[in-house]
């Protein structure tokens, strides 16, 4: 999966730098055209060959059993969460990952804080577990819907203001507490326009097959895409941290889309260094039996 000088000035530009305070208007594109190292057709392929990466490296994450991948996938409706992890992730080994889906919470999950239900389902070591959309939605539609904090019934005096501050610290604190502890944080922005996100939901209405994935909610959501947009703004800018940075991927083109999320995974277990185990002394001497 060779990468040119254009590719990796291009991968550079997808991280939120910690502490920039972040417009998504001006500082990332959804199109593929900013900056295009190459065409469809090349991502296409080049997708192919970084899945077969990420297997290789599911492989030797598993074997060595030191370091958990946590990948987080955000969006607004229709940006391909979806779609990302059934073509990025299909080399993947279903023994070795796990995918949640973080719908409404329950009435036992609302009797909780709001990083319990996610906690229960991190990866263990030699794992990979994908969220889609996961604890990042406390700042996101929990803000923008003010009756969805009240149903956490949470006490009087830890609201107000300054409740999203608290939250963007609290995240921070607990990816750094993962991140210590061998569990590596990759967040994941799916950054689609808001013209693309109106032709998917007219093909989500006008194809039969399509029909399932369309609810009113996605409309209301829309009409808040401005607010959203600042929501996300405002969360990127106070949670891109040294230990878990993160990675804004133009989302307009799905090929493109799905090459740059594969890249950037395999980038990223690349770093770790992962090896296979050598064989123990028992193992050895039981070579020189079987011999």
């Amino acid at each position: 999966m060779p990468r040119d000088f254009s590719e990796t000035k291009l991968l550079d530009r997808l991280i939120v730098r910690p502490g920039r305070k972040v417009k998504l208007a001006k500082d990332f594109s959804t199109s593929w055209k900013e900056g295009r190292a190459f065409d469809k057709r090349q991502a296409a392929e080049r997708l192919r060959d970084g899945v077969q990466l990420l297997s290789e490296f599911q492989s030797k994450l598993y074997a060595q059993n030191r370091y958990a991948l946590l990948v987080t996938l955000q969006a607004m409706d229709a940006a391909g969460k979806d779609g990302t992890i059934k073509h990025v992730m299909s080399g993947l080994n279903p023994q070795g990952c796990r995918v949640t889906s973080f719908k409404s919470p329950s009435a036992e999950e609302l009797d909780h804080d709001y990083l319990w239900r996610h906690v229960k389902v991190l990866p263990e070591r030699g794992h990979i577990g994908i969220f889609n959309r996961s604890y990042y939605e406390e700042v996101l539609v929990v803000r923008l819907h003010p009756e969805y904090l009240e149903k956490q019934q949470l006490p009087p005096e830890v609201k107000g203001r300054k409740i999203w501050q608290r939250r963007f610290e609290q995240i921070n604190n607990f990816e750094k507490y993962l991140s210590e502890n061998g569990i590596v944080v990759l967040k994941i922005f799916l950054n689609v326009s808001k013209e693309e996100q109106r032709q998917r939901f007219l093909a989500r209405i006008d194809e039969p097959a399509k029909n399932w994935k369309f609810s009113p909610a996605d409309a209301k959501n829309r009409l808040l895409w401005d607010r959203y947009m600042e929501a996300y703004e405002d969360c990127f800018s106070h949670t891109s941290t040294p230990w878990a940075p993160w990675y804004v991927v133009p989302a307009d083109d799905k090929k493109a889309r799905n090459y740059l999320i594969a890249r950037t995974v395999v980038d990223l277990l690349e770093n770790l260094g992962l090896r296979y185990p050598k064989a123990d002394r028992e193992a050895l001497k039981l070579k020189k039996k079987l011999k």
